[in-house]
């Protein structure tokens, strides 16, 4: 029988029960109902409501379905019941009678469900923090693996200047950096409680709601009924951070399946994370980090779709808001397997250092330390600027690189230049000058890699 069914004279049609059930995918929170339960049992006991043994039989029934839940042994599908709030009260009520009737004294699934997500959230960012910590340290192990090799850095798709390639790895460990503080933000952000805040209005029964907070591990109770019931932002941010973390691997997949084209080279990813054709024999192809790509828009998908939910609902809950938890659920499970692969394709990919460097080298990528030469001679930058783009012209007239021109020739553009010109257009020296905070040398880079490895060590 539903929680709701003495104001029926008759039952819900099928189609409805389509739509409103809840129970085949709320029941992933059924460990976090039963956990909110027993606390709730304890604040009834010592506001007087259930006695001691009420409550002892509560809590017994209770942790003994949440142990079943948790090892897998309920069929919920079995069950006829709406959602886990009903499907729990009917599971004790078969168990204790009317002690189990009790339990809901004071309560509403208001707040009952959003503790119940707010436990199932809190539950999920710190093994979302782990696994973002996986990629973190895969990205910094395979710039250990690679702490000398130099590749082109791009601006445009368009080769711009060399980079080493543990700079480029540890451009992401920063983007990832974010994703985690973001989630350690979020888990202080929505650590209240909304336990105690009824329907929308509060209890009459004088429940302790900081002790109850406290027991779940909240950090204090939520302050106002009317929001506590309602508010969802918990989940915006969660799927905001997710869309966030999953643009960052999107654009981590993009520039490894670059690399590993056979236009660039840069690289072979693992057997283990690629695929083949079922026609062409010799194909090779970056299926996983496709996926990564493809699934990018699934989860910013599911943020769109609360977001509009969301925007138009009055004060306080509204039935709209059941649609919170199917697109948050899979969304913390796409990005989940995400982060998982991501670490998967990194700890397998193995860099073509000589390739890197000869793309690194080409490109005229050397041009701007041309520039800076000239300005070393007293040369203004502008116009240093447009004397090192005419030499690029000859270069390319000429089909030779930079170096390769003759002084005779670099000459015939701008009469300062001197044979101490040719050090300044090696590969290494415009990537070792740049040894400044942020910048691309060999000291800069090793430092800012060893500083992180210590970082994550210490975060564990």
């Amino acid at each position: 029988m539903a929680l709701w069914g003495g104001r029926f004279a008759a039952g819900s049609s099928n189609m409805f029960r389509q739509v409103n059930d809840s129970l085949p995918f709320d029941q992933a929170m059924a460990a976090q109902d039963m956990e909110g339960s027993i606390v709730w049992s304890r604040a009834l006991a010592k506001a007087g409501v259930l006695t001691a043994e009420e409550q002892q039989q509560l809590e017994s029934a209770l942790s003994e379905l949440k142990a079943q839940a948790e090892a897998g042994e309920i069929d919920f599908g079995a069950s006829g019941e709406e959602d886990i709030h009903s499907f729990v009260e009917a599971a004790l009520i078969e168990k204790l009678g009317d002690v189990g009737r009790k339990l809901h004294t004071g309560r509403s699934r208001n707040d009952q469900v959003a503790t119940d997500f707010r436990l199932w959230c809190r539950t999920h960012i710190e093994s979302l923090k782990t696994d973002v910590l996986g990629v973190i340290r895969s990205l910094l192990n395979t710039a250990s693996r690679h702490q000398q090799a130099i590749i082109p850095g791009y601006t445009h798709l368009q080769r711009a200047q060399p980079i080493r390639f543990p700079h480029w790895c540890l451009a992401y460990v920063e983007m990832f950096k974010r994703d985690l503080s973001r989630l350690e933000d979020l888990h202080a952000r929505m650590n209240q409680c909304p336990l105690g805040s009824g329907a929308l209005a509060g209890t009459t029964y004088p429940v302790d709601r900081h002790e109850i907070a406290s027991q779940l591990g909240f950090t204090s109770p939520c302050l106002n009924s009317l929001d506590a019931v309602s508010d969802r932002d918990f989940v915006l941010e969660l799927l905001f951070t997710a869309s966030t973390s999953m643009m960052h691997l999107s654009r981590l997949a993009e520039d490894l399946i670059f690399y590993n084209s056979g236009e660039a080279g840069f690289l072979q990813l693992g057997d283990s994370v690629t695929s083949g054709s079922s026609l062409m024999p010799q194909k090779k192809n970056p299926d996983a980090l496709e996926l990564l790509r493809g699934k990018c828009g699934r989860v910013f998908g599911h943020l769109q779709a609360l977001l509009v939910t969301m925007k138009g609902l009055p004060l306080a809950y509204n039935k709209d808001m059941q649609e919170d938890k199917e697109g948050a659920f899979d969304a913390v499970n796409q990005w989940h397997c995400c982060l998982c692969i991501a670490s998967e394709v990194l700890d397998t990919l193995a860099l073509n250092e000589e390739r890197c460097r000869v793309a690194a080298a080409q490109g005229y990528s050397n041009a701007t330390e041309l520039a800076d030469y000239l300005v070393g001679k007293g040369i203004p930058f502008r116009t240093a600027h447009d004397i090192s783009g005419q030499i690029v012209l000859l270069a390319i007239e000429n089909n030779a690189a930079i170096e390769e021109l003759s002084l005779a020739q670099l000459q015939s553009v701008c009469a300062d230049i001197t044979d101490d010109v040719y050090p300044v257009l090696q590969l290494e020296f415009g990537v070792d000058k740049r040894n400044i905070l942020g910048g691309t040398s060999a000291e800069t880079v090793t430092k800012a890699l060893y500083q992180e490895l210590e970082n994550l060590d210490k975060l564990g």
